[in-house]
Parts: structure tokens; C-alpha cells; sequence
């Protein structure tokens, strides 16, 4: 055990592994690009979704079942069934992260709206706001805080999947998971896995200090 983690620290530390296409520092950049674009796409989707179910009330039962499909997808068949219909392109990669990220976003943008008391939605109509007005100045703030949770939930959740570009013969971390387990090679396997988890743990981080940043006097 102690030479593995000794190989382990020698690959990570090792200049030449970070340097080249197949070096760590252009890995990550893949693994970074398909991560965000994916969640932004999916924020695109899903944000508008859940502030409509939210402020409406219609639709609910597609906000609260979306999560339990998020858990249920199979990542790896979406890719492999995309890729059957559109061939071989970082199609498959990026509908399977975003259906993945989707529901996330959609139930906690939903479960934020909904916690908004009521009251203060018929203070803001009595002062002759809008529903539109009622929805951004007052609803949506308020609503933040699990907005950017779920966005939190669904970058993390997206970052961990993203290996699977190498199943479909692509880039990111995931290419030392798939060519250390086709080389039989667990060094190489555990250096993937380990920077995955590095990368999800610091974007987590990052999105946590800057949601207390932008929420600080709430607390305060």
C-alpha cells in the first residue's frame, strides 16, 4: 500500500505528466470546459423551469418527480444511446451532463420559490406590483440561497460524470480511469479519480464562500 501511494505521489508530482495534450494541466482544462458548459446549459434550462413552476404553482408534480428521474438516469446508456443516434461527437457527453444537472437545478429553484412566505408575495401585490415585478424584485431574491445550492448540487454532480468523455474515445480526467483500467495500470486510475475529486471538492468550495459572500447579510 505504501509503494501505491508512493507511485501515486510520483505521477502527480512528475513534470512531464503535466505537461503535453496528455498531460494533467490540459486534461483539466477539458474536464473544466465540458463541467461548466454543461452546467450552464443546464442552468439555462432549468432556471427559467423552476421560477415558472415556482411562481405559478403548475407544474409542481414535474419539479418534485424530476429529482427522483436525476437519481434513476442511467449516465452511461444516454451517452451510449445518443452516440448510436448522432455518431461520434461530444454530442452524447454533453445531453447526458446536462439531463443529469437539469433536475437538480429545476427542484431546488422550485423548493426556494415555494419557500417564500406568502405573506410577503400579497405585501408586494398590495403595493401594486406586478407579476412579473413580483417574481424578480421580490420572489427571486429571496429565493437565492437554494437557487445556488442546487447549482452547487448539480456542478459537483457534473464534475464527478464528466469522466465519461473517455468512454466515447474523448478527453478530461476521466481518460487516466479509462486508460489505467485498459492498461491495468491503478496508478494511473487512482491519479484520475483522485484529481476528480480535488477538482469537485474546489468548485464546491468556491461556490460556498461565494455564496456566503453574496448572502452575508442575511446572517449578519
Amino acid at each position: 500500500m505504501y509503494e501505491l501511494f508512493k507511485n501515486l505521489g510520483t505521477w502527480l508530482t512528475s513534470g512531464s505528466q503535466w505537461s503535453g495534450t496528455d498531460g494533467i494541466a490540459h486534461r483539466l482544462a477539458e474536464h473544466l470546459e465540458y463541467s461548466l458548459l454543461a452546467t450552464l446549459v443546464a442552468a439555462a434550462i432549468g432556471l427559467p423551469l423552476g421560477l415558472l413552476i415556482g411562481h405559478t404553482g403548475k407544474g409542481a408534480f414535474v419539479a418534485i418527480n424530476l429529482a427522483s428521474f436525476g437519481r434513476a438516469l442511467p449516465t452511461v446508456g444516454l451517452v451510449v444511446l445518443v452516440f448510436l443516434a448522432s455518431g461520434l461527437s461530444m454530442w452524447p457527453v454533453y445531453v447526458a451532463l446536462v439531463a443529469l444537472a437539469v433536475p437538480a437545478i429545476v427542484t431546488n429553484t422550485y423548493a426556494g420559490m415555494t419557500a417564500v412566505d406568502p405573506d410577503v408575495r400579497d405585501a408586494a401585490r398590495g403595493q401594486g406590483m406586478r407579476g412579473r415585478q413580483v417574481l424578480l424584485q421580490v420572489e427571486l431574491p429571496l429565493a437565492l440561497p437554494l437557487i445556488m445550492t442546487g447549482l452547487r448540487l448539480a456542478l459537483i454532480q457534473v464534475v464527478a460524470t464528466a469522466t465519461i468523455a473517455a468512454y466515447v474515445s474523448f478527453g478530461g480526467l476521466g481518460r487516466y480511469v479509462f486508460d489505467g483500467l485498459a492498461q491495468r495500470d491503478l496508478v494511473q486510475v487512482l491519479g484520475g479519480a483522485a484529481l476528480v475529486a480535488v477538482v469537485a471538492v474546489t468548485l464546491d468550495l468556491a461556490l460556498a464562500a461565494l455564496q456566503r459572500f453574496l448572502f452575508r447579510h442575511r446572517t449578519a
